[in-house]
């Protein structure tokens, strides 16, 4: 299940790709499959080791085009081991609420995006994370978890205090609220409540099978009630000193 949409996020072959905070891997994998040369980052040791057990079988399989590189590595997000302008594009999808510092990793994803190019940010949304704030404290207080909610504006301020030019915006994953606001009601650790059961079983189905109506009614719910906010910015090319490069005489 990808939050970002690479439709309006474009995606070349070769182009060298961060995910910052990959978590399972879902967009590093996609990223893969496209052609780039992939690092998958996060600080849970775990979770790398997954990730790059994934990376494997996809190569094993052929799922990746000749050409195209994938990695896992374990690392700090506000201290990123990278040298500057190493990145065609990164993704941060589903971490910034976590971290206290979120203008210090905004800060380290610039410094190693190259001039031009492409950063995409997902967050919980903030309507429907209210809900779930309000139906239970257990969601948010709990080592690692949510400590913010970010309104549009205020996390699109955030991206242009950083150095970076929003050109897009939109929000995802409207079926995935009512299975949240569930969860909260009947216990973010309770599986076993009915309704809860009946909805996670609705929403693997509509994963595996992508049936029409589904797609169609998400596609009309995002705007109303999707689970993710998404933005796309770029890093702009500082301007070429007089009397250098071409302009010099």
């Amino acid at each position: 299940m990808l939050t970002v949409d690479f439709s309006r996020f474009p995606l070349a072959p070769g182009d060298r790709v961060l995910d910052l905070g990959c978590g399972a891997g879902r967009h590093a994998f996609e990223c893969y499959r496209r052609g780039a040369q992939v690092v998958a980052l996060d600080r849970n040791a775990d979770e790398i080791r997954e990730v790059a057990k994934w990376f494997a079988a996809m190569k094993e399989a052929g799922e990746a085009p000749a050409g195209a590189t994938a990695t896992a590595m374990e690392g700090d997000a506000l201290a990123l081991p990278f040298p500057d302008e190493s990145f065609d594009v990164v993704i941060i999808s589903e971490v910034m609420e976590h971290i206290p510092d979120d203008k210090g990793v905004l800060a380290e994803m610039v410094r190693v995006l190259k001039p031009g190019g492409r950063i995409a940010v997902t967050v919980p949304r903030y309507g429907p994370e209210k809900v779930c704030w309000a139906l239970s404290d257990a969601y948010h207080e709990v080592e690692g978890g949510h400590i913010r909610i970010y309104k549009a504006d205020e996390l699109l301020e955030r991206i242009r205090e950083a150095g970076l030019e929003p050109y897009g915006t939109h929000h995802a994953h409207a079926l995935h609220s009512p299975y949240w606001w569930l969860k909260c009601a009947f216990g973010v650790d309770n599986d076993k409540a009915l309704p809860v059961r009946a909805y996670h079983k609705l929403l693997v189905w509509d994963i595996m099978k992508k049936p029409l109506a589904t797609r169609v009614a998400e596609q009309a719910l995002n705007p109303l009630i999707g689970k993710s906010f998404v933005a796309y910015a770029t890093k702009p090319h500082l301007p070429r000193p007089a009397g250098t490069g071409a302009d010099a005489q």
